[in-house]
């Protein structure tokens, strides 16, 4: 369901790999994505697979956990670097969102998004900054209302006193389908200036080949929530379908999508997003032999990944894993994988939600031991600096 949108206040405005992906402690058609670089509000283009001329990063790499930034933290699940300096990190449970100082450690609660019912794997989850925020101040975020789950936006006064420094929230989407499982939740504005949302199908499996639910999807919207310009299927939000539940986006240097998704039972996947493209679930789970689904570029059995958050790096993607508890790392050609995934960090800290770029060779990495399945240790969830290639 799009909102019809009411005209923001200008006071706002201004203020296996299919190797069977092995574990290590060390260390359809074809995939498409965007052309080139799409001015904003243009639709992007389908791109190669591109294999023949582009340079592949080396088949291993490395990790190495520079410092924990931040602990004590309660089922954190997105997280926003500020250009400023801080990181926001939003709580699924307690509905809030929290500024960290990314030196000092020290924490802020900004304040509590208002609407959220959080049960089951729904709550607060994804969030992201708007494109003009230098300008606008807004943050956007994903979350569980008690009808469904939606996108707003709200104002951050950083000038008020802490916990209530977020305004009112406005809807800018709603409609997508809730459950206690599978309401995606992974929020992020493309290249383009577009807003694009993973969902979930809420356990309700039908709901991901329908092209007129919003479960199950990737979305493509104008940051006022309107279908985006150039989508696949004229005046839908969707982008592309089939998917299970998707928790990471992240864009290549050449501005191509990429996405990770949960399987069921057998095998979980990272996808290079066609636009239109039908990913398949249910119909198939992991590589199919039918040529009307989009084959997912890695896949892993649910034991090793079960994989939330990614984060693109010099030719490489990340990707946090939940039950896998892990760090992956996909090498890249063009958009397929050069090498085997390595995996780092296996159980030493838990349960892995989010990861998001910290610039040159340094991911944020985020924890989720307190989300219901985790284990909580001393110091509960925290943010981590990591240094990768």
């Amino acid at each position: 369901m799009i909102v019809q949108r009411r005209a923001v206040p200008a006071v706002l405005a201004a203020a296996a790999l299919l190797l069977t992906a092995g574990c290590s402690s060390d260390g359809g058609g074809p995939p498409g994505g965007f052309g080139g670089p799409a001015a904003r509000g243009t639709a992007p283009g389908t791109a190669p697979s591109g294999r023949t001329t582009e340079p592949a990063p080396p088949a291993k790499g490395s990790v190495k956990v520079l410092r924990t930034v931040a602990e004590g933290l309660k089922t954190p699940w997105g997280l926003a670097p500020l250009p400023g300096g801080g990181l926001l990190v939003s709580s699924r449970d307690d509905g809030t969102i929290t500024r960290i100082d990314e030196k000092t450690g020290r924490k802020t609660e900004l304040g509590t998004v208002s609407g959220v019912s959080p049960a089951g794997e729904g709550g607060l989850l994804g969030i992201a900054l708007s494109p003009d925020y230098a300008s606008d101040h807004m943050i956007y975020a994903y979350f569980t209302s008690a009808s469904d789950n939606r996108i707003v936006r709200v104002l951050y006064d950083e000038r008020k006193p802490p916990g209530e420094q977020l305004g009112a929230p406005d809807t800018v989407f709603k409609g997508m389908p809730k459950g206690r499982v599978h309401n995606g939740g992974r929020i992020a504005f493309g290249p383009d200036g577009m807003l694009y949302a993973g969902t979930g199908e809420s356990g309700e499996r039908g709901l991901a080949q329908d092209r007129k639910s919003l479960g199950g999807k990737i979305l493509r919207l104008t940051p006022e929530g309107e279908p985006a310009p150039g989508n696949p299927f004229p005046g839908s939000p969707v982008y592309s379908y089939g998917h299970r539940n998707v928790q990471g986006l992240a864009w290549d240097d050449r501005q191509r999508l990429f996405a990770s998704e949960f399987g069921q039972d057998t095998w979980d996947e990272l996808n290079a997003i066609k636009p239109g493209g039908n990913y398949g679930w249910p119909k198939a789970e992991g590589r199919s032999s039918n040529a009307a689904f989009q084959n997912p570029m890695a896949q892993w059995h649910t034991d090793d990944a079960s994989p939330s958050g990614i984060a693109y790096v010099k030719g490489v993607i990340w990707m946090a894993g939940l039950r896998g508890q892990r760090l992956w790392r996909i090498p890249l050609k063009g958009t397929e994988a050069s090498a085997a995934p390595q995996a780092f960090l296996t159980g030493e800290y838990g349960r892995l939600r989010t990861v998001v770029a910290a610039g040159g060779d340094r991911v944020w990495l985020v924890t989720s031991n307190t989300d219901g399945r985790g284990r909580p240790t001393k110091g509960d969830d925290r943010v981590l600096e990591v240094a990768v290639q």
